[in-house]
């Protein structure tokens, strides 16, 4: 099929993965006409409860694989883990949007911080570390202080470890597991914010309200939004947002990660890192857009035009990590409130089992 095909209604789409994000990403595909079919290594995925068809088979069974990209139209991704031979096999035989550089370069933070300085966005500054002579010489060049990482598989703070001082330093490059890093500056940033951006297929973009983000534990708690910016700082992460995907040659929906900075130069946004498929952060979409991330982001991969991004409402959207979901009827009964849970099969602590949006009227 030719890169750009579009789909029309009753087509399937393909999804790697079978968690939530898939599972919302069919859930939107479905109201829209289209089909989804899974693809996941585990038999216990929440998204093969509302998919027209799944498959049980590891990312490496090419043969699998192969009876995969001949029941769909196109293939998307819920997480940017999907092994590069798996997206590669599958883009020599059917459109896999978003692309195979945009995994390459998110999967690896050095290529990452590359692509985004090349980018043309503020960032901040960063080190190649291959030994421990390597993150001696490179902390001397960021005051002894910085954020120590791997290159690859990081997520909700694993992979990392925090340098403020000089007995931080000792072994740390051993202690990561002395696999390839990077060193970032640390950055005294007074809250970490991000943007949902949507590129299609005729290279249109279409960027959500920028959201300010609360964490505990390394995972995401709230996502807020308004997020208390200033209209010159929420365009500017519009911007920054859009040139990214556009660099990538992107189509789908992607997270854009930022830290907001206040300091004696004023407001200011760095780009941390991004992710290539829908993203936690704008799951306050569903309830205060007229087009949500995921209805946005089959869209695209569907090759047709994007909706309305703007917002309708405020919104405080929550993630319930592990038993917080047990409270799922207190929160059915705040009028306000939009329950989304993911139907996993066990509760366990640290575990993202569905979220809350609570709804207001929009101020700003």
């Amino acid at each position: 099929m030719s890169a750009k095909t579009r789909l029309t209604p009753g087509d399937t789409i393909g999804i790697l993965g079978g968690g939530q994000l898939g599972r919302m990403l069919a859930q939107s595909a479905a109201s829209l006409g289209l089909k989804s079919h899974i693809y996941c290594p585990d038999a216990n995925s929440p998204a093969f409860d509302v998919s027209a068809s799944y498959t049980v088979a590891p990312y490496e069974d090419t043969d699998a694989l192969n009876r995969f990209a001949n029941s769909v139209s196109v293939v998307t991704y819920e997480f940017e883990n999907v092994p590069g031979e798996t997206a590669a096999h599958l883009n020599a035989k059917i459109p896999v949007r978003p692309g195979v550089k945009a995994l390459e370069v998110s999967q690896d933070r050095l290529f990452e911080k590359q692509f985004l300085s090349n980018a043309g966005v503020a960032i901040a500054g960063f080190a190649e570390i291959n030994s421990q002579d390597d993150l001696e010489a490179a902390l001397k060049g960021f005051g002894g202080q910085g954020v120590l990482k791997t290159r690859r598989f990081g997520y909700d703070g694993k992979g990392q470890l925090m340098i403020r001082k000089a007995e931080d330093t000792a072994n740390a490059f051993e202690k990561l597991g002395a696999v390839p890093a990077v060193l970032e500056d640390l950055i005294p940033f007074e809250c970490e914010v991000s943007v949902i951006v949507a590129r299609d297929l005729d290279g249109t973009c279409a960027s959500y309200d920028i959201a300010r983000n609360h964490h505990e534990n390394h995972i995401l708690k709230t996502s807020t939004v308004p997020a208390g910016v200033s209209s010159r700082t929420a365009e500017t992460a519009r911007t920054m947002a859009e040139q990214i995907v556009s660099g990538l040659d992107y189509i789908g929906v992607m997270g854009v990660e930022m830290f907001l900075v206040r300091d004696g130069n004023g407001e200011r946004l760095l780009v941390n890192e991004v992710a290539p498929r829908v993203h936690n952060s704008g799951h306050w979409t569903q309830d205060a857009c007229l087009t949500s991330q995921f209805d946005q982001h089959i869209r695209a991969v569907a090759g047709w035009p994007l909706g309305a991004a703007s917002r309708h409402s405020d919104v405080i959207m929550e993630n319930l990590i592990g038993f917080d979901a047990d409270d799922w009827q207190s929160i059915l009964k705040d009028p306000a409130a939009r329950l989304h849970l993911y139907g996993k099969s066990e509760t366990r602590e640290g575990r993202k089992m569905g979220h809350v949006n609570r709804i207001t009227d929009k101020t700003a």
